[in-house]
């Protein structure tokens, strides 16, 4: 713990986001009761995890009607039909956005593409507290993001601990090499790495280059933002990408579906630790 005592919350954007999660988590505590009824007699959806070990490199498609660095993108999407485009398109995961105020998100859209569409479920938000996760258990999720750098040295291995317990594989995010080192510290087996600085806003393409050949082989490692051709999905399977995760790009798509189908079928290739 002494190696990441220099943490300090995070600022910008993120900072403004992470500040709002925890009031709705707070807000969100009124509900514990009731969630951990939901949760207990959810149906357990298939396994994130498992959908991303294949042999080609496994499209995670993102449900996305805005973001704080583009506004918006799809602002009347409607949840279930893009989802079952991705199907289509021969995505393997879902990433269904939560949040609010940024991203246009809502739980009711993992609820409604649940029901119908068969693929694991990425709860994305800005997780901050259990009860977000016991929610994400609630809604029928397969996996829920944390961000290592919202999360404080102690807050991480909780929240982990608490989405373990709950049944839910943890799609964990890191930015840099020191973050990388908590992640695997508390003992993540799915590492996103995120090209965009969510502090800044800014991309930079090399980030997940790397970092990736960086995790270890039995970890399952995810390229995230600024994945909008097939190239670029061939540049993170070069260094050991086991997925990428794509949002913008597709949800702005003309044709989801083919959109979709252009970014699969990818050769993976094993990263060599």
């Amino acid at each position: 713990m002494q190696a990441y005592s220099q943490w300090t919350s995070p600022e910008g954007t993120l900072g403004t986001i992470v500040r709002e999660a925890h009031a709705r988590a707070a807000e969100l505590e009124g509900r514990h009761a009731e969630l951990e009824q939901i949760a207990a007699n959810a149906t357990v959806g298939p396994s994130f995890a498992d959908a991303l070990r294949r042999e080609a490199v496994g499209l995670i498609a993102e449900v996305k009607r805005r973001s704080p660095s583009r506004g918006d993108i799809a602002p009347r999407l409607d949840a279930l039909a893009q989802a079952t485009e991705y199907l289509r398109g021969g995505a393997v995961a879902l990433s269904v956005l939560t949040e609010p105020a940024h991203f246009g998100g809502s739980p009711q859209d993992v609820l409604d593409v649940r029901r119908s569409v068969p693929l694991p479920i990425l709860k994305k938000d800005f997780h901050v507290a259990p009860i977000q996760l016991l929610e994400a258990r609630a809604l029928g999720a397969s996996a829920a993001l944390l961000i290592v750098r919202a999360l404080s040295p102690e807050v991480l291995p909780a929240m982990m601990q608490a989405g373990g317990e709950l049944g839910l594989d943890l799609l964990v995010e890191v930015r840099d090499e020191a973050e990388l080192a908590r992640a695997l510290d508390a003992g993540a087996t799915i590492i996103g790495v995120n090209n965009r600085n969510l502090e800044s806003l800014v991309i930079d393409p090399s980030t997940a280059e790397r970092l990736i050949p960086q995790i270890p082989s039995g970890v399952i490692a995810v390229a995230e933002s600024g994945i909008v051709s097939r190239p670029d999905v061939e540049r993170y399977a070069a260094v050991g990408a086991d997925a990428v995760l794509v949002g913008s790009s597709l949800s702005g798509a003309v044709d989801v579906a083919q959109a979709t189908r252009a970014l699969t079928g990818v050769t993976r290739r094993e990263r060599g630790r």
